[in-house]
């Protein structure tokens, strides 16, 4: 008998899990969705490192070790979640770990194909579309101040270079993201 009794409990606790994730799935789809986070900003969203010196950790709180620490200014990061003052982050890697809010800007910057190795480049073209004359060829890695995007181009400057770029080319924008 306890057997038989310990099968249909099980039979009946599957049955309300099977229950409570139909019933949950749709939340779970809404809070997956949700594009507002708590600090009033769209998630997920790219922004830059503040200082040269950022470190990550494992979880949002200084109880959480250390897990790498950037160490250059303005690489963009990815924004995917966040909790309090501690945003969760990806970089061009895809590695993610927790920051405190003050060491990100909303400064844009991108990193150009840095899924790419040497001697790889890409065009930079003085107007945007892919008929437009080249002024520069940029290798993989190079950081770049984001201007603007429209049109799947962004506008992009540096040291010694401006011009506009494939917007697929650059990590630290959405491929369908304008803006000015």
């Amino acid at each position: 008998m306890p057997k038989l009794f310990r099968l249909k409990l099980t039979q009946l606790v599957s049955a309300v899990l099977l229950a409570g994730a139909v019933v949950l799935s749709p939340l779970q789809a809404i809070a997956q969705t949700k594009k507002i986070g708590s600090s009033g900003f769209p998630v997920p969203r790219f922004v830059s490192l503040k200082s040269d010196k950022v470190n990550v950790r494992g979880g949002p709180g200084m109880d959480h070790s250390i897990v790498w620490t950037f160490v250059k200014v303005r690489l963009p990061v990815e924004i995917t979640q966040e909790y309090d003052n501690w945003y969760k982050i990806r970089d061009w890697e895809g590695k993610s770990g927790w920051v405190f809010k003050t060491l990100l800007t909303g400064y844009r910057s991108a990193l150009v194909t840095p899924w790419e190795d040497a001697p790889a480049k890409t065009p930079l073209r003085r107007r945007p579309g892919p008929n437009e004359p080249i002024v520069a060829y940029l290798e993989p890695y190079v950081l770049a101040g984001v201007l603007e995007c429209k049109d799947g181009y962004c506008r992009i400057s540096g040291k010694d270079f401006e011009g506009w770029i494939d917007q697929e080319r650059l990590f630290g924008v959405y491929n369908d993201e304008e803006f000015e």
